[in-house]
């Protein structure tokens, strides 16, 4: 079976319509008539490659501490990520 394929202006608006508008990742994939996975992807690659945070500044302030609680603990993970490969190659290389 092939892959699809989507363009990038598919993929950004599947992401718009998750962060920006609020949709849940399902939501917006049985909208789309996409894989729920799939969507996923598109949601954290977005999230990963932004400079910025991706959460909305208008959502109820609840949600907005939610997100940003939950934005914060994949950003300590990556860090604490990156400080045992740190560790790892430098004791590697001396």
């Amino acid at each position: 079976m092939a892959r699809k394929t989507y363009s990038e202006e598919f993929r950004a608006g599947a992401v718009k319509m998750v962060v920006e508008q609020g949709l849940t990742m399902s939501a917006a994939a049985k909208r789309l008539g996409v894989n729920y996975h799939t969507v996923r992807e598109w949601v954290q690659a977005a999230r990963s490659a932004s400079p910025v945070s991706l959460i909305g500044k208008d959502l109820p302030l609840e949600e907005r501490v939610r997100q940003l609680e939950k934005e914060n603990a994949r950003l300590r993970m990556e860090r604490e990520i990156l400080k045992k490969a740190t560790a790892f190659f430098a004791k590697e290389h001396p």
